[in-house]
């Protein structure tokens, strides 16, 4: 099977944990266990979150007040290739010597006039109180919304349009090798009016780019990967119940949030809607029964309603 994989932040940085290098790179070691598990006989491509590790390049630029910081299309081809080393690493430590690898720098082309720009919603960086958090959006400008009981920087999450490396991926794939790419949603791009590409001040939402990227690839399985072992409803309340298999349409009745599982179910639903393949919404280690269809909320066309676990 061609399988991609897209793993949420919690592969990359516990909640609440320091950003250093050794945190970052256990964290993917735990992810990269459960991946080598599936590469026997499968096609792979990784797609990864990166909000944590923007937002601190970011401050760390900002505190080097000699030059203007670098903008977030630039940080996040830094963090894709700083993400795709670690994760080539520990993987390839896993994997037999012969087994390729390539980390591919992803730009993801968005619409100017997508209405996510007058309405910025994707939290990227650390967490701050409140108090944190308002002075820092009157010193730099930001926009800031509430994480939990927490604060973060949002930015404008416009849709992924066009993966201009579609190409180079296929063709490393076709020469076995496991990709890497559209780390953080991709790098986000758009046409001037001078007809020129340019980086943009956005995020792309990283689910919704895996759901492209593994439709344009004629994937078999999309894998969204995250800390929770199926999508639920009710969850957090003695009601939860987890959702074992659903079909697009009765998954998307059930209003999931916008900040935390909406993208991931929409991501799952598009994909399963453009390809009569199944996409499945579950927990990190649970990655092996996922691809073996014994975990997950698995969504696709193939059965109307809802099935519950």
């Amino acid at each position: 099977m061609r399988i991609v994989v897209a793993l949420g932040g919690n592969a990359l940085l516990r909640r609440g944990e320091p950003m250093t290098a050794d945190n970052q790179r256990a964290n993917i070691r735990i992810a990269t266990e459960q991946i080598a598990k599936i590469h026997p006989g499968n096609e792979l491509v990784i797609a990864h979150g990166n909000g944590p590790q923007v937002g601190l390049l970011s401050l760390q630029a900002a505190a080097y007040t000699s030059v203007s910081p670098y903008p977030l299309d630039v940080l996040g081809a830094e963090t894709e290739g700083m993400i795709g080393y670690i994760i080539e690493q520990e993987l390839g430590n896993l994997l037999d010597f012969e087994v390729p690898f390539a980390t591919l720098l992803t730009q993801v082309e968005v619409d100017a006039n997508d209405p996510a720009f007058k309405h910025p919603t994707k939290p990227i960086g650390p967490v701050y109180s409140k108090e944190e958090a308002e002075k820092l959006a009157a010193e730099k400008g930001w926009t800031i919304a509430p994480d939990g009981d927490k604060y973060r920087r949002v930015v404008a999450s416009p849709l992924p349009k066009r993966i201009f490396e579609i190409r180079p991926i296929k063709w490393l794939l076709e020469k076995s090798a496991i990709v890497i790419c559209a780390g953080g949603g991709g790098i986000p791009t758009m046409y001037g009016e001078d007809g020129k590409l340019k980086g943009i001040e956005a995020v792309i939402d990283k689910d919704l780019c895996s759901s492209l990227l593994a439709s344009q690839l004629d994937a078999d399985l999309l894998v969204i990967a995250t800390d929770v072992n199926a999508a639920f409803i009710d969850y957090g309340k003695p009601t939860q119940k987890a959702i074992g298999q659903a079909h697009p349409d009765d998954m998307e009745k059930l209003g999931f949030a916008a900040g935390s599982m909406g993208p991931k179910v929409q991501a799952a639903c598009e994909f399963a809607r453009r390809t009569g393949k199944t996409a499945v919404i579950g927990s990190l280690s649970d990655i092996e029964a996922i691809v073996q269809g014994t975990a997950g909320t698995r969504i696709s066309t193939a059965t109307p309603g809802i099935t519950y676990l």
